[in-house]
């Protein structure tokens, strides 16, 4: 690596272009920051020379795997195409983080190991800004990588306009993430005495934030599993995106799960570049934690214990507060115990029977009327779907309909509500899909008798796609292209670089 002259620099060229004297003063030239030449330099390094390239393919070709894994899938057993948006972002974090904390973890390491980091550390040039332009250079992938998903997530999609508020969001979140694996990884590999070190360590820590969005979704109920879904920075965006897209939730609503993302990028930004960017050495240093002197330690302990109480406390209490409001809350009840209230209401669906093809979508309206002399209690409708099949396997009605729970409210005496629903043909078969008006309880120890609506009869017919959504051209395209990309550049730079043996003259 050559040496960096920064603004404020004086060179042999600054001296020619003064001129002789009386020949007046040279026009200013611009000064560039030295953090800008750092990561100029290292951007043409990491992209002209195929690193960068090489993990963009192996990113693209996971990217093909899942995305083919899923079709075959969806053939046999299909998948909502929310379902599918929501998978196809879910693998743009996890394998774009997995670049952000490669690049990361190479950037100081790695030249050490290749004997050109001294000659960066000999340059009047401060340590935060050789950080900040190793930093902006490793991140770079991540925009790339985003912008590779944008066909996969178009194919996957099916048109579904769920797309462009998923897609939206994880461009957010997937940013925040960016930021704290990327600087995670600068950080590993500003301590630790070899690259391979550095590698094991990041890759480490990575594995042990992405499992758990593995997890199936049973094994994550209960306060404390909501806990660390709202802790993991990584777990909270798959949540998030899952609750938003999948499960039509409101961001409001589901804001604790937005808060461990841009608190890990600042804690992260934080540690690099006020702690250990001016502490960059030439030697690794083993990563350790200093132990505070008895006094401090005596006064963190209890102040430890009491955030980490309050922390708990904050978020655990909202789900206990809520679970008994919902147990307990509302007025006593004003009928005996064990009373059975059966409210005076109606609901009809404008539709019998529909046959329709696997994949196809089926919609319908309901209308809920009161026909009793009173004001209704505030009523919820809700939609189940039984499988008339000999075997009666169980269906699970958020893979057939995006949104199964509507709250129609207080009715007045012979108003009439309507409601909409779409219904998503999965698999073939018969099915009958009806409706279930609930009316609050008066009380804790009250409960009403819900009303059901006539059976709508969906039968669906078997059929079978070859290539379906046209995932095969982007699947194998873009890897392909991104592999002769690679080839042809990492030949050109070789080429560029080898030394000329033409004699000189």
């Amino acid at each position: 690596m050559t040496r960096i002259e920064a603004a404020g620099d004086t060179t042999t060229g600054d001296r020619n272009a003064r001129g002789a004297p009386g020949a007046g003063p040279a026009p200013a030239r611009p000064r560039v920051p030295a953090w800008w030449i750092i990561a100029r330099r290292e951007l043409i390094e990491l992209w002209l020379g195929g690193r960068l390239l090489a993990l963009l393919v192996l990113f693209s070709v996971l990217m093909s795997v899942t995305a083919v894994l899923r079709e075959i899938e969806s053939a046999a057993s299909l998948i909502p195409p929310v379902e599918m948006i929501f998978l196809t972002l879910l693998s743009t974090i996890s394998f774009g983080m997995l670049i952000g904390v490669v690049a990361g973890a190479d950037s100081i390491s790695g030249e050490r190991e290749r004997a050109t980091l001294e000659p960066l550390l000999l340059t009047p040039v401060g340590r935060r800004q050789i950080i900040l332009g190793k930093f902006i250079a490793a991140i770079s992938p991540w925009p790339v990588a985003l912008g590779l998903s944008v066909p996969y997530a178009i194919v996957m999609s099916g048109g579904d306009e769920a797309l462009v508020p998923g897609f939206a969001w994880t461009a957010l979140l997937g940013s925040l993430l960016a930021i704290a694996f990327t600087g995670f990884g600068l950080l590993v590999s500003i301590w630790s005495s070899s690259n391979r070190t550095s590698l094991f360590v990041a890759l480490l820590a990575y594995l042990l934030f992405l499992i758990p969005t593995q997890f199936p979704g049973e094994a994550q109920k209960g306060n404390l599993g909501y806990l660390v879904q709202q802790f993991n920075p990584m777990q909270a965006s798959s949540g998030f995106i899952e609750k938003h897209i999948v499960n039509n939730r409101d961001p409001v609503e589901l804001s604790a799960y937005l808060v461990s993302q841009p608190v890990a990028a600042i804690i992260v930004l934080l540690a690099l570049f006020r702690y250990v960017a001016p502490r960059l050495r030439l030697e690794g240093e083993t990563l350790r934690v200093r132990r505070p002197p008895r006094p401090l330690g005596r006064a963190v302990g209890p102040a430890g214990a009491a955030l980490l109480l309050l922390a708990f406390a904050g978020v655990v209490l909202p789900f206990t507060t809520a679970a008994a409001d919902f147990h307990g809350g509302g007025s006593h009840a004003t009928a005996r115990p064990g009373d059975t209230v059966t409210p005076a209401i109606a609901v009809t669906a404008d539709l019998e029977y529909a046959v329709v093809n696997n994949g196809d979508s089926v919609e319908f309206a309901t209308q809920v009327t009161n026909l009793g002399e009173s004001d209704s209690p505030p009523l919820v409708i809700a939609m189940n779907v039984i499988n008339l099949g000999l075997g009666g396997d169980p269906v699970d009605p958020e893979d057939w309909s995006p949104e199964r729970t509507q709250a129609v409210g207080v009715l007045r005496p012979g108003d009439t509500a309507e409601q909409d629903w779409t219904v998503e043909a999965i698999l073939d078969g018969d099915y009958m899909v009806y409706m279930t008006v609930v009316a609050a309880p008066d009380g804790a120890e009250t409960t009403t008798q819900p009303v059901a609506s006539p059976g709508v009869h969906i039968t669906v017919r078997g059929v079978t796609r070859t290539n379906p959504g046209g995932v095969l051209p982007v699947a194998i395209g873009i890897p392909v292209m991104l592999g002769i990309a690679t080839i042809l550049l990492r030949r050109w730079w070789n080429r560029d670089r080898r030394p000329s043996t033409t004699p000189a003259g």
